[in-house]
């Protein structure tokens, strides 16, 4: 009767500690492209919390310097890692922020854990006519699942990409599971391409084109040549200062 009970009592035990759980169960990517090399990426994970496991997740929340590996372990999951990486160089601007709890009922709660962050490197630019740029994606810089086959997009994953306003695609391969192309193949007036789970990643390609304004032209041209002689430039308007307060001086004391 008592190893009855015993027997009982640790199969509770077992069930209550199966129940207290938090659990990723979704991860969208988006990385968000502009007119430089560099991009802002966005990670969000869907998170499905059971009650018994609520206040940790608030008392997790609340805590201070709780990096990456912090709220892996806690929740025990290996998948909360950042999915784009900057190719020869660190990231910059991260942040992580623990949402609140969601969609609460007798089950439990979800709360969406967002990262965010500012990778370089991610294209590279060559200026292929008047004021007309050629971007091509560095298909290195992604960091999903790699299985025998190569990488690939684990289940319950979703990556999109935001191309800049007005930009063209001339190349995208695999095909993205969203949009379609028109009926001539081309991807027009499209600024988000999405992938889904399953997609292979081992040959990711992509380029798209980008056409300047004739006034940004003009700004990015006054920006360069100060950039290249800001030394020289630093100098003559020192010089003309002086020469300012000279002349102003000399009509003074005249």
């Amino acid at each position: 009767m008592r190893n009855a009970l015993l027997l009982i009592a640790l199969l509770c035990l077992g069930a209550s500690t199966a129940f207290a759980s938090m659990n990723i169960t979704y991860t969208d990517t988006t990385i968000i492209l502009n007119n430089s090399t560099s991009a802002k990426v966005v990670e969000l994970y869907t998170l499905n919390i059971t009650n018994s496991s609520i206040n940790t997740y608030l008392g997790d929340r609340q805590a201070i310097n709780l990096s990456i590996s912090d709220w892996d372990r806690a929740i025990g999951s290996g998948l909360i890692i950042q999915h784009v990486l900057s190719p020869n160089s660190s990231i910059s601007d991260f942040t992580f922020l623990p949402g609140p709890l969601m969609n609460q009922n007798a089950a439990g709660a979800q709360a969406i854990l967002t990262m965010a962050y500012i990778v370089h490197n991610i294209t590279t630019v060559q200026n292929v006519g008047p004021r007309k740029f050629d971007y091509i994606f560095n298909s290195a810089a992604l960091n999903f699942e790699h299985t025998a086959s190569g990488e690939s997009l684990p289940p319950n994953t979703r990556m999109n990409i935001d191309i800049p306003k007005g930009a063209l695609i001339e190349y995208v391969y695999p095909t993205p599971d969203y949009p379609y192309p028109n009926y001539l193949g081309i991807y027009s007036n499209v600024t988000e391409l999405s992938w889904y789970e399953g997609e292979p990643l081992t040959e990711f390609s992509m380029s798209y084109v980008v056409y300047e304004s004739m006034q940004a032209e003009v700004v990015n041209f006054f920006v360069r040549l100060y950039q290249g002689y800001t030394q020289q430039i630093s100098l003559v308007a020192i010089i003309l200062a002086g020469m300012l307060v000279i002349y102003v001086y000399a009509k003074v004391f005249a």
